[in-house]
């Protein structure tokens, strides 16, 4: 049985960087199935559940804006790190006032979003485990607004306020609710972690403020797309 739920998501800003950007970011329309996984996996995930993300709703109007900020070119290469853990002298600091650059991003502003989700037991799940445990788990904590660590809408720095949808609360509307389609294009589904964090792409509309996410294929099919020709 699964054991579906209904998160309402906002806050004032949001970037879900499209990869094709590879140094001035540019968000997609919409939340990305990635992205809202991350935000559940947030208020509770253990390694007996997987989240499956069915639907995002998109509530406001889709509104981009232009910000630039000053970030670093260069990033501490993860060899480095591995490195130092084995006790050889690498350095691993990084000199801001030599590596500043001001780079530009075009996010989205007062973004808000209803995830329609259920979760489903993993291998990992012990005897212990039980759908219905991990739904009331992930309920009390939702109702309560906690989480393990503040989630975020596509990059940490623009945090999201959440709270649960319950079976007898009215929907939040949308803006596109009378909009029969709006092609989205390419837009990023997953990583595959089994598969070397292979991303898989999918082809994104919004009928009525609504994106439908197709099921991720089971291990050994074909992928959805893994060029995401953009």
């Amino acid at each position: 049985m699964a054991f579906g739920i209904r998160l309402h998501v906002w806050g004032d800003y949001a970037c879900f960087t499209r990869p094709e950007m590879k140094v001035e970011r540019m968000s997609y329309e919409a939340m990305t199935p990635s992205a809202a996984r991350g935000i559940l996996e947030a208020v509770h995930w253990r390694p007996a559940i997987r989240w499956v993300v069915d639907r995002i709703h998109v509530l406001h109007e889709i509104v981009y804006e232009t910000v630039r900020r000053n970030e670093i070119e260069n990033k501490i290469a993860a060899g480095s790190v591995k490195a130092a853990m084995a006790g050889k002298p690498v350095a691993l600091s990084q000199v801001v006032t030599e590596e500043r650059q001001q780079r530009s991003t075009l996010l989205l502003r007062r973004p808000a979003y209803l995830i329609d989700a259920h979760f489903v037991l993993t291998e990992e799940a012990g005897p212990g485990d039980s759908a219905e445990k991990h739904y009331n788990m992930f309920v009390r904590r939702a109702r309560l607004g906690q989480c393990f660590h503040r989630p975020y809408l596509g990059c940490r720095e623009f945090a999201a306020q959440f709270r649960l949808i319950e079976a007898w609360d009215p929907l939040p509307s949308s803006f596109y609710q009378d909009q029969e389609a709006v092609d989205l294009g390419w837009m990023l589904h997953d990583l595959d972690f089994q598969d070397g964090m292979t991303p898989l792409f999918f082809q994104a509309s919004m009928r009525r403020g609504i994106i439908h996410v197709p099921s991720l294929p089971p291990r050994g099919a074909m992928p959805l797309d893994r060029t995401g020709a953009l």
